[in-house]
């Protein structure tokens, strides 16, 4: 019994030595572990932070911040001094990064990678060595109202500045040709006008240089003359003007100058930017002056090329020969084309057969600024479809057939281009800077001053550029130049046509139709702070005109009509439209057919209509019918 507490008082004593000398071991580890820093903390790794990034896509700041192998909380703070309020998932543009990795003591590099089927951004994305460009012949578009000499004019340079070693060939109309003056070569754009030009430009190609705007002395300024101006300067290529008929009884050319002028199309001698040569295409008197200022402008342009690299460039016109199949007029903007080269136009392919100019002389090579006719694709391309030459026929059939599929898939998935929501996304993105905006209106003093209300709002680094702003109806050459442009169209007080709105639904246009100028400012200004959030957004029911008029005394004006787009509904609200211009907005006092009242009456009927307080109906005048639908916010 009494040596059983001796074992036990034995034990506890092994039990508290060994502890002691696991804790005393411990302490000794981590004091040499933590090299001083005490007994709680884990040694700390130093950290290497990069020198450089490499980025290809968009990051958000969690992503930088891996990178850079920075906490998070350390690049919101920075963009919080900065003034931007940023979480870890908000998504930041290059400038964004550049000024973040500047702080830290980084050198960001944004890598490109571009889509071996996307030639339009390989072509945009080349880069050639300086010793390898030369100065290539600059590329002139005439443009113009109708009968102001434009196609004269194309055919006088043609006839008298033809080299003596091109003669013998047969012309042929490719769409475009080239001429000799003073030794220097100038490629001549024969297009139907504007429209083509803006259609090319729609598609993405910019092809021009230098615009030639013809204006008849006699005439002077007309609407065509001051579309052909808007298209001009949203292509941001010089204007050379040519005063056409100063030979001609009752020429004023000073007037010509004064109406451009007020165009904002200034004469240099006026100290303005823009050359002016007076001319006669019809006897050619002034034309060398007016080819010799074309390639002053040239030269101020230094425009070059590089011929060594593979070619590539715009088609010009395209068509279907039922002799020789799908035929090509291809402007060449870099390198040289060569018979027998293979090629991909647009999601067409095809190795060149025969290649002549607009001589139809046959060519073996040729070099940009160059156009020229080919034979030898699969089918008929588009015009403003870029073209790129490859090394081999396998390889363009392969990139052609995928671009197909692609362009098959987008079609189907195809929604409206660019509407104001969408800018108002983008904005909000940080995807756009500037919201391009076309002007109509049923009035001189309200599109001025509508113009002038939108160029002034302000919102933060957004900006609102007026391309256009002008009295009447929308045209369809509208349409185009705001598809070019990705430009929105305003009008006031004016409504488009159903053929104009449908023709602006395929172009991918929007048309923001308003009578009160403070709503639409709202409206703009709300997208450019990127928080567009509309409610209640009108639809066009139907249209019908006015045929017959039928006055009765206790009812008013009944309208005789036939339903022209969509349907007219009972209780819709209602339009009057004389000559493309708003006359009276109300609601349909009643419908009917025959001599029964209908809830609906479909296109192609005739029906008979009344507006509510409303009596002044003339034959020829447009009924529209609208309603207003709830439009389910997103945000």
């Amino acid at each position: 019994m009494a040596n059983k507490p001796q074992r036990r008082k034995n034990t506890n004593t092994n039990n508290r030595n060994k502890n002691n000398n696991k804790n005393n071991n411990n302490r000794n580890n981590n004091r040499g572990r933590n090299n001083g820093r005490g007994n709680n903390y884990a040694p700390r790794p130093k950290v290497e932070y990069p020198k450089e990034i490499t980025y290809s896509t968009q990051l958000s700041v969690g992503q930088l911040a891996e990178l850079m192998k920075r906490n998070s909380s350390e690049i919101i703070k920075f963009l919080f001094m900065l003034g931007n309020m940023s979480t870890i998932n908000t998504t930041l543009s290059d400038e964004d990064i550049e000024l973040i990795c500047m702080n830290f003591n980084v050198t960001p590099h944004k890598e490109i990678i571009i889509d071996e089927d996307d030639i339009e951004e390989q072509i945009s994305n080349r880069v050639f060595d300086e010793k390898d460009l030369v100065s290539r012949p600059p590329v002139v578009t005439i443009m113009g109202h109708v009968d102001h000499g434009k196609t004269t004019l194309l055919d006088t340079i043609r006839n008298s500045h033809v080299t003596s070693g091109e003669f013998g060939g047969i012309t042929q109309h490719i769409g475009a040709y080239q001429v000799s003056v003073s030794g220097k070569k100038v490629t001549f754009l024969d297009t139907p006008g504007h429209e083509a030009f803006t259609a090319m430009r729609a598609r993405g190609a910019q092809i021009t240089d230098i615009v030639v705007l013809i204006v008849a002395a006699d005439d002077g300024v007309m609407p065509q003359t001051k579309e052909s101006i808007d298209h001009a300067r949203a292509a941001g290529v010089p204007i050379v003007v040519a005063v056409n008929k100063i030979d001609k009884a009752g020429a004023n050319p000073e007037r010509v100058m004064s109406e451009l002028a007020n165009e904002g199309v200034m004469p240099e001698e006026w100290g303005g930017d823009n050359i002016f040569v007076e001319i006669s295409a019809r006897n050619g008197q002034g034309v060398d002056d007016l080819l010799e200022s074309i390639l002053l402008v040239a030269e101020m342009q230094e425009l070059k090329a590089n011929p060594k690299t593979l070619a590539s460039g715009t088609v010009v016109e395209a068509k279907l020969d039922k002799g020789r199949g799908p035929v090509a007029t291809l402007l060449i903007q870099q390198g040289t084309l060569k018979a027998a080269d293979s090629l991909v136009v647009g999601s067409a392919y095809g190795r060149i057969r025969k290649m002549t100019n607009d001589r139809g002389q046959e060519l073996k090579t040729a070099g940009p600024s160059m156009p020229v006719e080919i034979i030898g694709l699969n089918e008929v391309p588009q015009a403003g479809d870029v073209f790129m030459v490859y090394d081999s026929y396998k390889k363009a059939a392969e990139i052609a057939q995928s671009r197909e599929n692609k362009k098959i898939e987008r079609e189907r998935n195809a929604t409206s281009a660019r509407s104001l929501e969408d800018m108002a996304r983008m904005i909000s993105e940080g995807d756009v800077k500037e919201i391009n905006v076309l002007i109509k209106a049923d009035v001189q003093g309200s599109a001025e001053a509508l113009k002038a209300s939108v160029e002034k709002l302000d919102v933060d680094t957004v900006k609102v550029n007026v391309i256009r702003s002008t009295v009447g109806t929308i045209t369809e050459s509208d349409i185009m130049l705001a598809s070019a442009s990705n430009a929105i169209i305003y009008g006031f007080n004016i409504r488009p046509t159903a053929a104009i709105r449908k023709k602006a639904e395929e172009e991918g246009v929007e048309i923001r139709l308003h009578n009160i100028i403070y709503k639409a400012l709202e409206e703009l200004e709300g997208a450019m702070k990127g928080l567009l959030a509309p409610v209640y957004e009108e639809v066009i029911t139907g249209q019908a005109e006015v045929r017959q008029i039928y006055k009765v005394s206790k009812v008013g004006t009944i309208a005789g009509c036939y339903v022209t787009d969509g349907m007219i509904k009972r209780d819709s609200g209602v339009r009057l439209i004389r000559d493309g211009i708003v006359v009276y907005t109300g609601k349909l006092g009643s419908l009917r057919r025959f001599e029964n009242d209908v809830k609906e009456v479909n296109q192609g009927f005739e029906c008979g209509m009344t507006i509510e307080n409303f009596n002044d109906i003339k034959v020829g005048d447009v009924i529209e019918a609208f309603e207003d639908q709830e439009v389910k916010n997103d945000d």
